[in-house]
């Protein structure tokens, strides 16, 4: 589990075409601590570390993972942002994160407000309606707030979120473009409170 509080602005240094395939990340973690088998969340996706060196460390990535997430568009010099994973009593800063990517979000829109920056993302219809106002989603891996929400015709929506400086300098944020995609997480509690409501319908 993670919180969406990105800890490491790293990466990618290298990609290795093999079975699977294996990404090999720059970091600023102190990988002496980082164990063979620990998840590390990758631009909000759960990976486990197969090797390490001094500034870096290794995971492989399966065909479905490259299929459903961003990680298919990356390549040498991509940034990720790194959150290492949750450790019992650890301060719960932003939501709770499984590291399982729902989907991705098309950034449509970026706009300086202030001293923050506000970007609007496009979703597909399967995910819209977990998109709630006032709701937090993991974008990148990154906890964020839902400012608003707009339902299209479509069944999609495009919702608003703010960026503050901090979080504009210490993750990829700072480097996005309109048209660009983000990996989407949905909060847990809304994942369920549908598949509940989903179960009802079904057997009333």
């Amino acid at each position: 589990m993670f919180t969406g509080i990105v800890t490491d602005l790293g990466s990618v240094r290298r990609i290795e075409r093999r079975g699977d395939t294996r990404f090999v990340f720059a970091t600023g973690y102190d990988t002496d601590g980082l164990a063979p088998g620990a998840s590390v969340a990758c631009n909000g996706a759960c990976l486990t570390v197969v090797d390490k060196g001094q500034g870096w460390f290794a995971a492989d990535v399966s065909a479905e993972t490259l299929s459903k997430t961003t990680l298919g568009d990356w390549h040498e010099g991509t940034p990720v942002n790194f959150e290492r994973a949750l450790a019992m009593g650890d301060e719960l800063g932003g939501h709770l994160v499984s590291g399982h990517i729902d989907g991705t979000a098309e950034i449509v829109g970026i706009a300086r407000e202030g001293e923050s920056w506000r970007f609007r993302f496009r979703v597909e219809a399967a995910l819209a309606p977990y998109v709630a106002p006032k709701g937090s989603v993991a974008l990148d891996g990154v906890s964020l707030t839902v400012n608003e929400v707009e339902d299209g015709p479509d069944g999609t929506c495009v919702f608003g979120i703010n960026v503050i400086p901090h979080t504009f300098a210490v993750t990829g944020f700072g480097r996005r473009r309109v048209g660009e995609r983000v990996n989407l997480e949905i909060d847990l509690l809304a994942r369920y409170v549908a598949r509940l409501l989903a179960h009802r319908a079904q057997h009333v």
